[in-house]
């Protein structure tokens, strides 16, 4: 009898824990859940467990199958999903075409998200029922570019004792980086341009996904999923309905007119100077008919004037401008969004996307003239400088060069009145010369006491001699 004894009360919370959530998920997990949910809407396991536990991905690598390695690393989410449904915040959803389970928040569970992901319900949406009727093809898209994007990273401290080469590519995965946080994103996204944000209007067009980083290089994507099934012409009439909302004005507390998407997203001002519209990405996934990259050129001629700038010498200005990116979805999950795998409507080649949504050749162009300004600014210091030095005054008495503060000292006021004893000398020479003037001052001084002693003293004898004489005369008249 000499194992522990667990209490009453400890038993009973034990007890109560496990009929509340009887496959035994831990609040992280089920708040894992929730969180992936209430971004994506609807998920299999497996993207909820590479979404916030990227770690299990580089375990139990050594199972024989694919399979049997995707349901080790999923269980824990998927007894969390368990424990979740059995407290109706998640509902089954149905399957995806490959067969995986599908899984979506209640409006319980859309309540109970707000929490884990920090944002209020009324940003949460709806249910998302009915997603998997048709295997959710859109939907996993979708969800796959947020992970492509988003690019979780494993906890390396979370895989001691895996094989060196799960270590390895966790290594390489955790190098790689991402854009934004899981609350960084959000699906379904309308954006009015009649009505308003709660009571909006039948037209608008609604984002696939925004992702908001206002601290960050990108501070605001909205992106639009293909899986090559769209026309070119559906696909460039959505930068219509974009543009009239990027464009749509409203007045803000302080009475100024600004973009109604700035009153719902802090985002600064053009990097340069300039006032492009968000940028917004296309991600195509090919498993469609339609040719992503013939598809891409037909929508960039068709929505030349959304995104075309104005020229410059070496460069383009995109005032009121759309930044319109393409890319696919194989090209983003091997690059990720630091990586070339996006081609900018009018821009030859691939670049990074920072560098896509941006303008570098602008930011180039200024960096040339800041160095042009640093080297003339340079130049006319070294020259000024050379002026000075040639206009800096020489001791009289020794020839040396003055001192910056000896300089100042012995320059005139300004009435031109000289405010130094010895503005012609240095500094050293000056203390010499006010040496040898406190001597000769002083031997001057000594002179002329002694002057004035003997002076006195031969007053003194003279009245002395002149009443010995008195004295001598008064004393023969006495005889």
């Amino acid at each position: 009898m000499g194992g522990i004894q667990t209490t009453q009360p400890e038993a009973e919370t034990k007890r109560r824990k496990r009929a509340d959530n009887p496959a035994g998920s831990s609040n992280g997990l089920r708040d894992d859940v929730l969180k992936v949910l209430g971004v994506m809407k609807v998920a299999t396991a497996d993207q909820i467990q590479r979404a916030t536990a990227p770690h299990l991905t580089y375990r139990h690598t050594t199972k024989p199958t694919a399979a049997k390695r995707k349901e080790a690393r999923t269980a824990a989410h998927r007894g969390a999903l368990a424990d979740l449904r059995f407290s109706k915040h998640v509902l089954f959803g149905g399957h995806t075409r490959t067969g995986e389970g599908l899984r979506l928040l209640t409006e319980l569970g859309l309540d109970a998200a707000t929490g884990p992901l920090g944002r209020p319900r009324s940003e949460m949406g709806g249910a998302a029922r009915g997603a998997g009727r048709t295997g959710a093809q859109h939907a996993m898209a979708v969800n796959e570019t947020i992970l492509a994007l988003l690019r979780p990273k494993p906890d390396l401290t979370l895989l001691t004792g895996e094989p060196a080469e799960a270590v390895e590519a966790a290594r390489a995965a955790a190098a790689l980086p991402g854009l934004g946080s899981l609350a960084s994103y959000s699906t379904e996204v309308h954006l009015p341009y009649t009505g308003t944000w709660t009571t909006q209007g039948r037209s608008g067009v609604q984002a696939d996904i925004l992702v908001a980083v206002p601290d960050g290089r990108v501070p605001l994507l909205f992106v639009e999923v293909d899986n090559c099934f769209e026309e070119a012409a559906v696909l460039a009439a959505k930068f219509d309905k974009y543009a009239r909302f990027f464009a749509r004005q409203i007045t803000d507390t302080n009475g100024q007119d600004i973009p109604m998407w700035r009153q719902k997203w802090s985002v600064p001002e053009g990097r340069l100077g300039d006032t492009p519209h968000p940028p917004v990405l296309l991600v195509f996934n090919p498993v469609g008919p339609r040719n992503p990259k013939a598809t891409m050129q037909q929508i960039a001629a068709r929505t030349r004037q959304h995104w075309q700038g104005q020229e410059h010498d070496d460069f383009s200005m995109y005032d009121r401008c759309i930044p319109i990116v393409a890319t696919t979805l194989e090209l983003l999950r091997e690059h990720g969004p630091a990586g070339p795998a996006f081609w900018r409507f009018g821009r030859p080649g691939l670049q990074p996307l920072d560098d896509a949504v941006g303008n570098p050749r602008r930011e180039a162009a200024d960096a040339r003239a800041r160095a042009e300004q640093q080297r003339a600014r340079a130049a006319a210091e070294k020259r000024e400088a050379a002026e000075r030095e040639a206009r800096r005054p020489k001791c009289t008495r020794c020839g040396t060069k003055f001192t910056d503060q000896r300089w100042a000292e012995s320059e005139e006021d300004a009435w031109g009145t000289p405010t130094d004893s010895h503005p012609k000398l240095c500094g050293d020479c000056k203390l010499l010369a006010l040496e040898a003037e406190r001597i000769r001052k002083a031997a001057k001084k000594e002179a002329d006491r002694k002057r004035r002693e003997a002076a006195k003293a031969a007053k003194e004898a003279a009245e002395a001699e002149a009443v010995r004489k008195a004295s001598g005369i008064l004393g023969r008249f006495r005889r």
